[in-house]
């Protein structure tokens, strides 16, 4: 044995310590006990997650500035002055409000200008994603929807569903916790799909770009099937 066959072995007999007894033995299970395989699934699992960082990352970015845009086209079209994000405020819930409040008072604790850009830079997915919420549906979602000229309806789930689904999907990445139990195919093309709503040649590109389809290809262990 090698020493590197024999740092993995000694490894995989202390993952349980190292990374959690119950956290490890989900791996375990799925791997019919065995430490060796285990880890290396444990290890696949942490690739996968780094890729759909990446793409998530790519559709966070895009997602954020198509919204923002639009609701900036219509504080503009209203004949409102000073920030559309003020004006956004006293239309939100409380917990919206509040949102943007934070988002500034970080920009203002760096030391920033706290301009639209930076405090758009801020707030969380998860804000972006509230936005397309039932509530909305007769006051931001009319502007918000020109924003997804490729999408086959105007309908405003058909935009929320895959977005909540990847913003709970984000939350698992977050917090490390193991994505191998998820439907991972499916996910990246939820990425890809509100995406192309967007702009396809975008979607082209990250889709090239993505390395998910490929780490899918080469998991170790079988994965569960949606």
């Amino acid at each position: 044995m090698n020493h590197n066959q024999d740092l993995q072995r000694r490894i995989a007999s202390a993952a349980g310590r190292h990374f959690g007894t119950p956290r490890f033995q989900g791996y375990l299970d799925h791997c019919d006990g065995d430490k060796d395989k285990a880890l290396a699934f444990y290890q696949w699992n942490t690739e996968a997650s780094a890729a759909m960082w990446e793409t998530l990352g790519h559709l966070e970015v895009i997602f954020r500035n198509r919204v923002a845009g639009q609701l900036a086209q219509r504080h503009r079209r209203r004949g409102l002055q000073g920030s559309w994000l003020d004006a956004l405020a006293g239309q939100l819930d409380q917990k919206g409000a509040a949102d943007i409040a934070k988002a500034r008072g970080r920009v203002q604790s760096k030391g920033k200008p706290v301009s639209d850009g930076q405090v758009i830079a801020e707030l969380s997915f998860g804000f972006w994603r509230f936005l397309l919420a039932r509530r909305y549906n007769t006051t931001l979602w009319p502007a918000i929807a020109g924003g997804f000229p490729n999408s086959p309806n105007r309908d405003r789930s058909t935009i929320e569903r895959p977005v909540v689904r990847l913003n709970e999907f984000r939350n698992r990445l977050a917090h490390h916790e193991r994505i191998w139990n998820q439907p991972l195919a499916a996910l990246h093309e939820d990425t890809l799909t509100v995406i192309r709503y967007i702009d396809g040649d975008l979607a082209d590109w990250v889709g090239q770009q993505s390395r998910m389809p490929t780490i899918i290809a080469s998991a170790p262990q079988r994965l569960p099937q949606p």
